[in-house]
């Protein structure tokens, strides 16, 4: 009798410390009840391909995403979802396949997201990052290596990365769809996938030990382009309380941040022609691969996700006002055969007229090597370090939420083709969250340290706002008086901006085009 009443409590232990490690096993959400994998210890609830929103197929292309249709049982979530529908994803220069999505699946069916969680269990209320990818909003998905949220989740921050449509399938404007569309826009669809899926979050994430009321939201490049967006937008509010944005925004018009509905519909007609069809009915029954890389791809000043320009509605105050980290790459640049020294000059000469001279100061051509290192400058300044550089002015200005500006300057080790590249265009992501081991580079310890600190200043900003912590070298605030930014090198350290009166000049430039 004794044993047996011994046995019975160690039973009952056992049922109930089972029971709280696998609270996370099967999880509730509005849809229906999904499951999961771990990782290999055990201490990371993983869930793949969790859908968000109906897919957006047939007569639901080119619509705001539609509510997710309810399914009965337990809906195993252990795979990746299909990849937005996109051209075939080729390595190029230095992005490997760690930097791409599967060759296959790729699908319209796409609307699907990721979640890490390191919570026991769903009463904990951990903060959540939502992931955005880039791919210029032409190509990517969430599935690709990099993006991997367990390092992340071992922090103590829930990892979600979602997918959205891309290419013509998220950015394609017509006057139909226009007029079909009950809000009086067209074109934003991806930037409106991004908005489902926080939504989702808001209303689903506390079941697997997420704080719906702590969200950061975090992208690189058009990803970073999106964060700008959904600060931006009206349709934001509430759904998250912080943002990254590694390399991009829009605040100064050109190739992404300045399209009208207007523009945009009459390029939508256009296209339609070019594709033999006289009505958006005939557009929904050609077949996808028919319409991949058939459109330009980018936000659209919709009146609706976007009611003005970027600039515009900073200028007015009617941001989402919350925390900022943001920055860019030392070579985030996009850049194909360079000039030497006499050429480049000559270009200058002609480009500036009267204020060649000043342009030459700061970015100089004394030699073809120095010639070269200026075109990388002037592209990586132009694209991407303006646009990053007038975010955080604006935010100081203004004096509300903080902002922390980074520069990333790590030149990652490669093979001797890939050393050109140095701190390239996407670069720092593997680091901000923790993934080195997902590439094949020959890593050195100050990778992992880099890795480590980077990835815990990016977690820290995720829990409370601010990236500084224990151990970590100190980052300050960016003000528009010492400018001080944190330079994520081999030896991270806080410095004055090192460039600020090339960036001034190029701001002025750009802001009079």
């Amino acid at each position: 009798m004794r044993n047996y009443l011994l046995l019975s409590v160690v039973l009952l232990y056992c049922t109930v410390v089972c029971a709280q490690n696998n609270d996370l096993a099967v999880v509730k959400t509005d849809a229906g009840l999904v499951s999961g994998s771990t990782n290999i210890t055990g201490e990371v609830h993983i869930f793949k391909g969790i859908p968000f929103a109906a897919p957006p197929v047939g007569d639901l292309r080119w619509k705001e995403p539609q509510p997710v249709k309810p399914w009965d049982g337990v809906k195993q979530c252990t795979a990746f979802s299909s990849s937005p529908m996109q051209g075939k994803p080729d390595e190029f220069g230095v992005y490997t396949r760690e930097f791409l999505i599967p060759y296959e699946p790729i699908s319209e069916d796409c609307l699907y997201l990721n979640v890490w969680t390191g919570a026991k269990s769903s009463a904990e209320k951990q903060p959540v990052l939502v992931y955005i990818y880039g791919g210029g909003f032409g190509s990517g998905g969430a599935a690709v290596p990099i993006y991997d949220g367990e390092a992340t989740a071992k922090k103590g921050v829930i990892f979600v990365v979602i997918n959205y449509r891309v290419g013509i399938f998220g950015f394609f404007a017509h006057p139909e769809l226009t007029k079909e569309s009950g809000h009086n826009a067209s074109g934003n669809y991806g930037l409106m996938d991004q908005l489902a899926a926080l939504k989702w979050v808001k209303q689903n994430i506390a079941a697997f030990g997420g704080d719906p009321d702590n969200v950061t939201i975090a992208g690189q490049s058009a990803g970073s382009m999106s964060v700008n967006c959904l600060v931006a937008s009206p349709l934001g509010k509430g759904l998250f309380q912080k943002a990254i944005a590694e390399s991009g925004a829009s605040f100064i018009t050109g190739q992404y941040g300045g399209t009208t509905l207007q523009q945009a519909e009459q390029e939508g007609e256009r296209e339609a022609k070019v594709l033999g069809t006289n009505s958006i009915a005939e557009m929904r029954s050609k077949p996808a691969s028919e319409l991949v890389n058939k459109s330009h791809s980018r936000p659209i000043i919709d009146g609706y996700v976007l009611p003005k320009s970027i600039a515009q509605i900073f200028d007015e105050g009617k941001e989402n006002d919350v925390p900022l980290l943001t920055g860019w790459n030392e070579d985030d640049a996009f850049v194909g055969k360079l000039k030497n020294a006499a050429d480049y000059k000559q270009q200058i000469l002609a480009q500036y007229g009267i204020k060649a001279n000043t342009f030459l100061q700061l970015y100089p051509a004394s030699t073809d090597a120095e010639a070269a290192t200026s075109q990388i400058r002037i592209n990586r300044d132009q694209i991407f370090g303006v646009q990053n550089y007038t975010w955080a002015n604006i935010q100081s200005e203004k004096g509300h939420s903080k902002v922390y500006v980074y520069r990333f300057t790590h030149r990652l080790p490669a093979t001797v083709d890939f050393v050109k590249y140095g701190a390239f265009h996407t670069g720092e992501v593997a680091y901000a969250y923790d993934n080195l081991k997902f590439l094949n580079r020959p890593w050195q310890p100050v990778d992992h340290e880099l890795a480590t600190t980077i990835s815990t200043y990016w977690t820290n900003f995720a829990k409370t706002g601010n990236p500084n912590g224990k151990g970590l070298p100190t980052w300050p605030a960016y003000d528009t008086h010492d400018n001080q930014i944190m330079i994520l090198g081999e030896k991270p350290m806080a410095k004055p901006l090192p460039d600020k009166a090339a960036l001034d000049f190029m701001f002025g430039e750009m802001s009079r085009k």
